[in-house]
């Protein structure tokens, strides 16, 4: 990670220049570090946001995810927060890039900002980190294992979204489909009307990522929608992109991907 001391601010040969949504957003990522795949287009394609609502990124890293909604949703208010300074500073030179107002918070997610504890959103997204480091290995780079290795419970994070999500809004997340059971216990705790969408990688695979949403007061039954299928075909064709069409539309278009 190379960045200085003085104000969290990157090297520029640490960093990139990404194309998301088919060039329609452009992302200053780090080189080495945690770096945003198609997890967090994915993620702000299922927002059922509108013009004039709030979206609040948990965990929001570079910015992927809220500028992804803001994108697609022009009109929609984008908020996010993101423990490590360095890439908070990343997020918040890619929206002013992009013409994106957002507010970009820095603290943990049990420490949160007190102005940002005052606040509630229409819709609360959130990337967690993936694997419990119990049983899998630490990345070397310090920001990626921030990002992707687990050291606050799945519960904290969503008994957190809940209470920034304001009555009627929206909590969605992204995650390994191995980790759902805990998803559905905490996610029941907090929210009502609890749905689960599949993120299949090819036909006949199982998923290998869910998407989870539950609502502030929901009351519908719990439903858990037909798979969404990421690529072509049975096996991946080398070392050339095969996603689905509708897929495709997403990650190149902005497509929404319909998880109602």
């Amino acid at each position: 990670m190379v960045y200085t001391s003085m104000n969290n601010d990157w090297a520029e040969d640490a960093l990139t220049h990404d194309d998301f949504l088919g060039g329609r957003l452009k992302l200053t990522q780090p080189r080495d570090g945690y770096r945003a795949g198609i997890d967090p287009v994915l993620l702000a394609a299922s927002v059922p946001a509108k013009a004039g609502q709030t979206v609040f990124d948990i965990g929001c890293g570079v910015g992927a995810a809220m500028l992804c909604v803001a994108v697609r949703v022009p009109g929609v208010k984008v908020a996010g927060l993101e423990i490590q300074a360095q890439y908070a500073v990343l997020a918040r030179r890619n929206a002013q890039a992009a013409g994106i107002e957002a507010d970009i918070y820095t603290g943990a997610l049990d420490s949160m900002p007190e102005a940002l504890r005052q606040r509630q959103f229409d819709h609360v997204i959130a990337n967690p980190p993936y694997f419990l480091r119990s049983t899998s290995v630490a990345a070397q780079d310090a920001g990626r294992e921030r990002a992707m290795g687990e050291d606050t419970p799945l519960a904290q994070w969503v008994k957190a979204a809940a209470k920034r999500c304001a009555p009627k809004g929206t909590v969605t997340m992204i995650q390994r489909a191995d980790r759902l059971p805990e998803l559905l216990e905490a996610f029941s705790a907090h929210l009502g009307s609890v749905a689960v969408q599949p993120l299949i990688p090819r036909r006949g695979k199982p998923a290998r990522l869910v998407l989870i949403r539950g609502r502030n007061g929901g009351r519908a039954d719990f439903l858990i929608h037909d798979g969404w299928l990421l690529h072509e075909g049975e096996e991946h064709p080398g070392d050339r992109e095969n996603y689905t069409n509708a897929t495709g539309c997403i990650l190149r278009k902005g497509a929404t991907l319909p998880f109602r």
